[in-house]
């Protein structure tokens, strides 16, 4: 059982049985934080159905991030708050495909994540920078926001998020007309995928050699 929960089962039997209500505020922010998890952890769930093609959810999806960054704002979870706020603008920029809400809760996210030292989060959240600043032809913005996600992605150990962004510099690369670097750039982002098990970053791999 999460810690948190039985917490709030110790602190209930204190205040109906022991007559002590002075720890039902805890309680309360406590199951706060469960709720919070839960509710980003469904919205991803939900989002990972979008991306397999199965959709349906937008409006499920955006809701329970939204209320992950409420619940984690009201109980002062500044990290939690942040990677609420990153899939609340990850879901604007890829379902809706709206990037002005995308950008603010992107950004927002940034500042949080830079607070709370958060580097996994932080990578994401330049990795979707990078692709807005890709989108809108800033190629040299989005080079740098999608090194820095995958300096991030290699000093916490996740290699098949590091293969995904190679993609992206890989794209970039070409678009700059450094050809060589692209490819380059997508070998070793093959190698990675590989060895990390991630068929779909290899599709991409694939997908890019073709049109490059």
């Amino acid at each position: 059982m999460d810690g948190r929960l039985e917490r709030a089962r110790e602190l209930y039997d204190r205040a109906v049985l022991g007559g002590d209500v002075a720890g039902l505020e805890a309680a309360d922010r406590g199951l706060d934080g469960v709720e919070a998890d839960l509710a980003l952890a469904r919205g991803r769930v939900l989002h990972a159905r979008f991306l397999d093609g199965q959709g349906g959810h937008g409006d499920e999806e955006l809701g329970l991030f939204e209320r992950a960054a409420e619940l984690y704002r009201t109980i002062g979870d500044v990290r939690g708050e942040g990677e609420a706020l990153l899939w609340v603008g990850v879901f604007h920029q890829v379902v809706r495909e709206d990037e002005a809400p995308a950008a603010a809760a992107l950004e927002r996210a940034l500042e949080l994540a830079t607070q709370a030292g958060d580097k996994l989060t932080l990578s994401y959240v330049l990795r979707h920078l990078g692709i807005a600043e890709h989108m809108a032809g800033r190629l040299s913005a989005a080079r740098e926001r999608l090194e820095e996600s995958v300096r991030l992605r290699r000093e916490v150990g996740f290699m098949a998020g590091v293969a995904a962004n190679l993609v992206g510099l890989a794209y970039i690369a070409a678009a700059e007309g450094r050809r060589e670097d692209a490819v380059a750039v997508l070998e070793e982002a093959g190698e990675i995928a590989g060895a990390e098990g991630a068929a779909t970053v290899l599709g991409w791999v694939e997908e890019a050699r073709g049109q490059l």
